[in-house]
């Protein structure tokens, strides 16, 4: 079953934390983890077990998050402010995608601050930092890094004729891929089939969709049917973006 999360309902979880010495504020989305994770949660899962976790980050004008990697394969949408992602220059809407167990970064926030989703479908304890874990890295049986961050997009005006799709990262073999939708009023949008990859984080850039406003996520799981969404009176911008199956999910 697929999980709506509106960002009328997250915005209560928005609390202040420490990322490796920067003071940043996160509000949680899906799941739990570590800035919301507290002694009546769950036992954790296994790191880099299948778990949607979802997390809005806000980053300071002018501070650093040092590079550093993840258990689990992750989107980051920039969606407000700017600044850099290692040596790309970022603002909204922005995509970056890496897999597990690579190395990405800095990143700078720019002078309006830098604010960006966190989206997983693995679970991860936290942020490992290099050069101190570099070895730890290194050391990772099999795994495989890579990453890429598209151009920005704008975000467009609300549109009267047919609805609109954008590939920003070419879909792959493996399932990885990336979608912008632009819909007029009303308009319904259907997802590619979720079997395709390992789940898909729906998220709202502009616009209605199924109600929720702007900053609202959906979750699709693999095994789910095809999500159908309805854009408002409106209309609504919506990006797409499916993980890749690893040799395991096959």
């Amino acid at each position: 079953m697929s999980i709506a999360a509106s960002s009328d309902a997250a915005r209560a979880t928005r609390r202040p934390v420490n990322a490796n010495g920067v003071p940043i504020h996160t509000t949680s989305f899906i799941g739990t983890n570590w800035t919301n994770r507290t002694a009546e949660s769950p036992p954790p899962p296994e790191p880099g077990s299948y778990y949607p976790m979802a997390f809005l980050v806000e980053q300071p004008p002018g501070s650093v998050v040092q590079s550093h990697f993840h258990a689990a394969d992750q989107f980051q949408v920039v969606v407000a402010g700017g600044g850099h992602l290692g040596r790309h220059a970022v603002r909204p809407v922005t995509v970056h995608y890496t897999n597990a167990h690579t190395a990405y970064g800095p990143i700078t926030a720019g002078e309006a601050g830098l604010h960006y989703f966190t989206l997983r479908n693995g679970y991860d304890p936290g942020a490992r930092y290099v050069p101190q874990e570099a070895a730890a890295l290194k050391a990772v049986p099999g795994r495989t890094p890579w990453q890429t961050t598209t151009a920005p997009v704008e975000p467009g005006p609300v549109i009267e004729g047919p609805a609109r799709m954008e590939e920003m990262l070419e879909p792959r073999a493996d399932g990885l891929g990336a979608w912008r939708h632009i819909l007029p009023p009303h308009a319904a949008l259907t997802g590619p089939d979720p079997a395709q990859g390992m789940g898909q984080f729906w998220v709202v850039t502009g616009g209605r969709l199924d109600g929720m406003p702007p900053l609202s996520l959906i979750f699709v799981n693999p095994q789910d049917a095809a999500r159908t969404a309805m854009a408002g009176a409106e209309g609504a911008e919506c990006l797409i973006l499916q993980y890749p199956r690893r040799a395991a999910d096959a």
